[in-house]
């Protein structure tokens, strides 16, 4: 991880602006640390498939951690006794749920490495990911926002498919929450756009 001390103007870095420009490496352990918590959700995800198989198989103690899973800590909660449409549902859902979460971290490990350290030259790899070749902070911060709203939307499809497990307050509560994500999200995209409309005003001015 040698610093080149020209930059591609061949103006030569003084040592300080050189040594601050240096500490965008101290990120790298966060995204390898990110990294490692994918892994975890590689792991998770096939122990709750292999235990939803287990249960449709008719395998008693995965049905049990299914049905764990899928039911709300609730004194007052039903827990089913077999394996139920909606009980599969709640399960697959889960597993969506892991799999956008994952998504996201994709897109935090690569576009922030991408955005905030260090080039990765993956201009004309076949499996660049469409959204790289344009990444930018901004560009980087909406679509993160879209992904957390996509995140929430499994939770509160997961909460009302299992409405009678829940009290109304937290019914409320997380449909009043994924509304504050919505209009984050719209308020981040506005800001953008008059941010880039202002950006080319100047420009061309």
């Amino acid at each position: 991880m040698t610093e080149p001390q020209n930059t591609s103007s061949g103006k030569r870095l003084s040592p300080i602006p050189a040594f601050i420009f240096m500490s965008r490496w101290l990120q790298l352990p966060l995204y390898l640390g990110l990294i490692l918590a994918q892994c975890v959700y590689v792991f998770h995800f096939w122990v709750e498939l292999k235990d939803l198989i287990g249960a449709a198989l008719g395998n008693a103690q995965s049905l049990d951690h299914i049905l764990q899973a899928v039911t709300p800590p609730s004194k007052d909660a039903i827990l089913p006794t077999k394996l139920t449409e909606t009980t599969i549902m709640l399960v697959v859902l889960g597993l969506i749920d892991v799999v956008m979460i994952s998504n996201l971290l994709i897109m935090v490990i690569v576009g922030g490495y991408e955005t905030f350290v260090s080039r990765m030259h993956l201009e004309g790899h076949p499996d660049q990911p469409e959204w790289l070749s344009h990444v930018n902070a901004s560009v980087l911060k909406t679509k993160l926002a879209m992904a957390i709203i996509g995140i929430s939307s499994i939770h509160l499809l997961k909460t009302f498919i299992n409405a009678a497990q829940y009290d109304e307050k937290v019914l409320i509560a997380q449909t009043t929450i994924h509304i504050a994500f919505l209009l984050s999200a719209m308020a981040i995209a506005y800001t953008d756009r008059i941010t880039t409309l202002t950006h080319n005003d100047s420009k061309h001015h």
